[in-house]
């Protein structure tokens, strides 16, 4: 299983007091002396963590590949043609979000756009993953479209399993749409799993690599890792929030020790 750590959160830190520490950089020897196989940041369009020379130095100086996530925006994507980084994640964004809410749309008209981008990448030999929801629909279209992964948008599962299994419901994050008896939250559970594993399935037929992430955690990523035909998982948030308290590289090697076992 490759796992790939997104430092974008050790940037989040840094641009909260709009000084050059904690520097994103650092990381780079220490993630992969913990024994991850992948570094992924994403070069949001509002610039809010990661910005233009972050991403420059890291693919310059990463030990390990670069996964970089973008938009299909032009300005974005002649920028990533530039880094030419391992391989560009293609993801959607929306300005007043948190953080990724969902998988590509790959209808029309948007289909088009991320179409043109993806060639245009390939073109540099800039490896492609679409970031899409888990569903047949999703994965056809991005074999249409001609990716080599799918990286699946885990988020709905993982705030399932926080609804469930954590006291997410007693706090001031709890998620309105999941609150409900426990007995239905565990058949939601159950589906959303089910709906995963269906989706893997189906890209490994139709010749996909397939990787798989959002919101996974030390406590919810095992299901998800025992996915026979998920190769990749990318993790960020929960393993910068754990680095917090035991080290960065302690973080990873927790986290490579539970998606490998």
């Amino acid at each position: 299983m490759i796992l790939g750590v997104n430092i974008d959160h050790i940037a989040v830190l840094r641009e909260a007091r709009a000084i050059n520490d904690p520097d994103p950089l650092q990381a780079l020897g220490i993630v992969a002396r913990a024994g991850a196989d992948q570094i992924t940041i994403h070069l949001r369009e509002d610039r809010r963590h990661i910005h233009d020379d972050d991403a420059k130095k890291i693919i310059d100086s990463s030990p390990l590949p670069v996964n970089l996530e973008c938009s299909v925006n032009p300005d974005i994507i002649e920028i990533v043609a530039g880094l030419k980084p391992h391989r560009a994640t293609i993801v959607p964004e929306n300005r007043q979000e948190v953080t990724t809410e969902g998988g590509l749309d790959i209808n029309e008209p948007n289909f088009s756009n991320i179409d043109k981008a993806t060639h245009y990448l390939k073109a540099r030999e800039i490896e492609i993953s679409l970031f899409i929801d888990p569903t047949v629909e999703a994965v056809r279209a991005a074999k249409t479209i001609g990716a080599t992964w799918v990286e699946f948008h885990t988020g709905r599962y993982a705030n399932i399993y926080a609804m469930l299994y954590s006291n997410l419901p007693k706090t001031h994050h709890s998620i309105e749409e999941f609150e409900m008896e426990r007995s239905k939250l565990q058949k939601l559970l159950y589906r959303e799993v089910e709906r995963i594993k269906r989706a893997c399935e189906e890209a490994v037929e139709f010749g996909l690599k397939v990787a798989a992430g959002h919101g996974l955690n030390y406590q919810n990523v095992k299901t998800i890792a025992a996915i026979p035909q998920i190769e990749e998982l990318n993790i960020g948030q929960s393993i910068i929030a754990r680095s917090v308290f035991t080290g960065l590289e302690s973080a990873v090697r927790e986290m490579v020790a539970l998606v490998n076992r």
